[in-house]
């Protein structure tokens, strides 16, 4: 199956092991998402860092039930928990990892998009500069309601229109004053808008921002027509405050709760794997005419699709025994495989040429190399 997303350019070129440069596959350039510098600690810090043998991984949401799915697999087989898993969102994972190369910080990051430069330099300059990128598979961002109702078919300005805080009329911009899907579009259904989304402090977030909202305001004449690039990427990108947009936690079957709660037409935004295993509760949207499925979503075709990743400092695997094992069997053909037991759980898995790939990365211990110039 292709893979278009995993080919394009990004600011992390190339990759290195312990017997010097060696090129690698690009996965994935950086998104436009900012890194908070958010002061949000795993646990309390003791004066000195101890030994320890589990293995401690944060971020992502998303990424949370593949990434605990392992673990569990590991607990089974060696009759005890070697690996805690937390969700705090990538963006907060992101300053947990990032903090520094102690024992008292995180050994993993789980991401639903990727590492940006920015989080890159904050690793480095907390001295974490071996780190290690894999990526894991896929996922796309649905846009989900509760089942047994149409299923609407937005485009990616619909989308933008229907979320925005400002929006084009008459030439200028306003303040968004659509209620209803049906006032964005005669072909979309007669639904007051009211959306649960990901909080600021998720990847979900930052890959919906991109994806959906950046994609579906650059069309517009009126916004085409600002000059200025911080004020065009704000109107881009700055949701409603007005109750129709509402930030979830880092908890995506909280959202699917609410869709199947409220009102009819309340829309969840989300990952695939969440709507995957709730599919007697709630259904996806069309997007560009294109149905969430594992097939256009690992092919690049629906257009909210997008790759996960882990984050593995390397110094770890030598100080943490567990962690060896936990990449070992979480790029195993028996998890990461196309019939493995992540893809059961709603991953949507590499091809097998990427994954011998990735296997090669964790068995090779390579690692990203600092940004050009950077």
């Amino acid at each position: 199956m292709s893979d278009p997303s995993l080919s394009q350019g990004s600011a992390y070129p190339v990759a290195s092991d312990r017997r010097g440069p060696q090129r690698r596959p690009e996965f994935l350039r950086p998104l436009l998402a900012t890194a908070l510098l958010a002061a949000v600690a795993w646990a309390p810090a003791p004066a000195a860092a101890q030994p320890r043998e589990t293995v401690l991984v944060t971020g992502s949401s998303t990424v949370y039930p593949f990434s605990s799915a392992v673990a569990e697999s590991m607990a089974e087989a060696a009759g005890g928990q070697r690996v805690k898993v937390a969700s705090t969102g990538t963006v907060h994972g992101f300053a947990q990892f990032c903090r520094g190369p102690g024992l008292e910080h995180p050994d993993v990051q789980n991401a639903s998009r990727r590492m940006t430069a920015g989080e890159f330099s904050l690793c480095v300059r907390n001295g974490v500069n071996e780190i290690m990128e894999v990526p894991i598979g896929f996922d796309g961002i649905v846009v989900a309601h509760r089942k047994g109702l149409p299923s609407p078919n937005f485009s990616l300005t619909q989308l933008w229109l229907g979320v925005a805080k400002e929006v084009p009329q008459n030439g200028r911009m306003v303040p968004n004053p659509y209620t209803s899907w049906r006032q964005v579009s005669a072909d979309l259904p007669d639904w007051p808008i009211r959306v649960i989304g990901p909080p600021r402090t998720s990847g979900t977030r930052d890959s919906f921002t991109e994806l959906a909202m950046m994609a579906g305001c650059r069309s517009a004449p009126e916004v085409v027509a600002i000059s200025d690039t911080a004020e065009r990427n704000r109107i881009c990108t700055t949701v409603r405050e007005d109750g129709r947009w509402v930030d979830a936690g880092e908890d995506d079957e909280a959202i699917v709760r609410r869709i199947t709660t409220d009102a009819d037409g309340t829309l969840g935004i989300f990952g695939f794997s969440f709507l995957d295993a709730a599919r007697d509760r709630v259904e996806g949207s069309h997007i560009e005419g294109v149905d969430d499925t594992p097939e256009t979503i690992a092919s690049g075709r629906y257009p909210l699709s997008r790759p996960l990743f882990l984050y593995a400092k390397r110094p770890n695997l030598e100080r943490i025994p567990a962690l060896k094992d936990y990449l070992a069997e979480y790029v195993s053909d028996r998890a990461l495989g196309s019939g493995g037991y992540l893809a059961q759980r709603g991953l949507v898995p590499l091809d097998a040429g990427r994954l011998r790939e990735v296997q090669n990365v964790v068995r090779e211990r390579t690692v990203m190399n600092r940004r050009p110039n950077g």
